[in-house]
């Protein structure tokens, strides 16, 4: 796969999508102590959703622009899942049904999918990172010593090995999955494929950490959650675009 640029016939709005090499074929990923994982190729958004594409996707909408923090390159924030889930990403999808590879979908990433890209993919062993591209997060993420308490323009910091900014930091970003404190180390699997979490729940997974964080909330193997509906202005989202429907 190649990195592919989504762009719309009727507005300047763009954003690249980043090939991310699955490991289906090499060595399993480690999520814990016994948790291991098997992934495909998938594409996932250098950035987060900024208000200037999320502005475009629900336009004519009462939810034009949600984010407390307003600047065309920042992160959209103030987003529940619902709102991506419900109304986000069928238009996204829509808007673009005619304009993407064939029989792909726009959706979030699961959380072994966002992890597994935070720490560099095939470069995960190699490069063990603590935070998404760095030992250090004032390099790569904007938290609370860094941040002036509010969100900033995505990609000013430096990128992971992958080419994804912002991965640590910023904005919490929402997960498919539901939340299970106790879902990796119940497993029995040996290894999982393209794991999608439990089946059902009452909170939904977030990573990465946010603005108004400390470092250790912005690690990459961090895990949080929130209820489906939660709106804060350290929360927002990244798009994963893949073969398959989770």
């Amino acid at each position: 796969m190649k990195d592919y640029l989504q762009t719309f016939p009727d507005s300047p709005v763009a954003f690249t999508m980043i090939a991310i090499d699955g490991n289906m074929n090499g060595d399993p990923f480690k999520m814990s102590d016994t948790y291991r994982v098997r992934l495909s190729d998938f594409w996932m958004d250098q950035y987060p959703v900024t208000q200037a594409l999320w502005e475009y996707v629900m336009r004519d909408t009462d939810m034009v622009n949600p984010s407390y923090f307003k600047g065309a390159n920042r992160p959209v924030e103030n987003v529940s899942w619902n709102d991506i889930d419900q109304l986000f990403l069928p238009r996204l999808n829509e808007d673009t049904k005619n304009n993407r590879p064939a029989n792909t979908i726009y959706r979030l990433p699961t959380e072994a999918e966002w992890e597994y890209a935070a720490r560099g993919g095939k470069y995960w062993d190699k490069y063990p990172f603590e935070y998404a591209g760095s030992n250090k997060l004032e390099e790569v993420g904007w938290y609370r010593k860094n941040s002036q308490n509010e969100t900033q323009v995505v990609g000013l910091k430096t990128s992971n090995l992958l080419g994804l900014y912002d991965m640590s930091g910023n904005v919490w970003e929402w997960c498919s999955d539901w939340y299970d404190e106790d879902f990796y180390s119940s497993s029995t699997a040996k290894v999982s494929v393209n794991p999608t979490g439990p089946t059902m729940g009452s909170y939904r997974v977030n990573r990465g950490g946010g603005w108004s964080y400390y470092e250790r909330n912005c690690r990459s193997t961090l895990r949080s959650n929130d209820w489906p509906g939660y709106r804060d202005d350290d929360v927002g989202l990244r798009l994963v675009l893949s073969f398959s429907v989770v």
